[in-house]
């Protein structure tokens, strides 16, 4: 089969297109013929050495979505044939910018026929990232006013959708030309980021104060999570530039009790949970994820590129 990989860490130029041997899955593991993987900002940083793969040469990839072509002989629930989306790749197994990839099964959900295997397959560790951050962490509640940062980028607008889902009111961040398409995906009030009194006027679409709030930016917005929080409120930080995180003035924290959920995807104890919960959101239509472009497996460095350097809404896949 053909896969990208990198037989050495570098810049997007040290991807090229092998021929490998097919994958045979493990006993716990299927192996699905790719139909997308989802090129995420995360694929970069295994690549560039940030982060260590378990192995070189490496095939890159989080996300995968496709049909099953083989099963492990431990394998209960899944047959040749199924449907299935799969996230957490490329880090401790080879990933999914190849024809086809073996998976464990704690890190794979069933699909159902309707959902489009492109846009499941750009989905997974954006949409399981809003999900843990907004539901499993911040136990967003219906009513509750949610503000959710950089609503266009991957994790941003599927929260949005997963937020509004969970009947919240939903207050989002992002450049002006994305707000109406925000909108259409369920965000009530869509603000400039770069709007001069974006405090005042993220508390004033919270009645008063946010209560959970998700930051992918934590050196830039920590301090201001903290300012507009409701009492009681939540924070859950997802990243974030600089490393360097901290409080110009904590006293916004601990006089509202606030609590912060610093969290990595990668520490789900099993993704396929969360996983199933997606699967459902885009069978129901509750969610759908933007796929701005797709790029074959020989155009992965343009698409690793453009996923680091580029604006756009929602997300990009690779289409072996």
């Amino acid at each position: 089969m053909q896969a990208v990989r990198y037989h050495e860490h570098g810049d997007a130029s040290v991807l090229q297109v092998d021929e490998v041997s097919d994958p045979s899955p493990d006993a716990d593991e299927v192996v699905l013929s790719v139909a997308a993987a989802g090129v995420n900002p995360v694929d970069t940083y295994f690549r560039e050495g940030s982060y260590e793969p378990f192995t070189l040469p490496m095939i890159p990839g989080v996300d995968a979505a496709g049909v099953v072509e083989s099963v492990g002989d431990d394998v209960d629930g899944f047959d040749v044939g199924d449907r299935a989306i799969a996230t957490g790749l490329g880090s401790a197994h080879l990933g999914g910018y190849a024809e086809r990839v073996a998976v464990p099964t704690d890190r794979v959900a069933h699909l159902s026929d309707g959902v489009d295997l492109v846009e499941a397959g750009a989905a997974g560790v954006a949409a399981v990232t809003a999900w843990r951050a907004l539901i499993d962490h911040a136990g967003l509640q219906p009513t509750e006013h949610c503000l959710i940062h950089g609503g266009s980028g991957g994790v941003g607008h599927a929260a949005v959708q997963i937020a509004k889902a969970a009947g919240a009111t939903v207050v989002t961040t992002a450049a002006p030309r994305y707000h109406a398409r925000l909108e259409s995906l369920g965000s009530d009030v869509v603000l400039d980021y770069d709007r001069t009194d974006l405090a005042d006027a993220v508390r004033d679409a919270s009645d008063g104060g946010v209560d959970v709030t998700l930051d992918h930016r934590l050196d830039d917005y920590l301090q201001f999570d903290a300012d507009v929080a409701a009492h009681e409120g939540r924070v859950v930080g997802i990243g974030e530039n600089d490393p360097v995180v901290g409080f110009e003035n904590d006293s916004p924290a601990r006089g509202k009790d606030l609590r912060f959920q610093f969290m990595s995807m990668f520490n789900t104890p099993r993704l396929a949970e969360p996983l199933e919960r997606v699967a459902t959101l885009l069978d129901d239509g509750a969610l759908s994820v933007e796929v701005e472009q797709t790029y074959s497996l020989e155009n992965a460095a343009a698409a690793q590129t453009s996923v680091m350097t580029d604006s756009f809404l929602g997300k990009l896949a690779i289409t072996p």
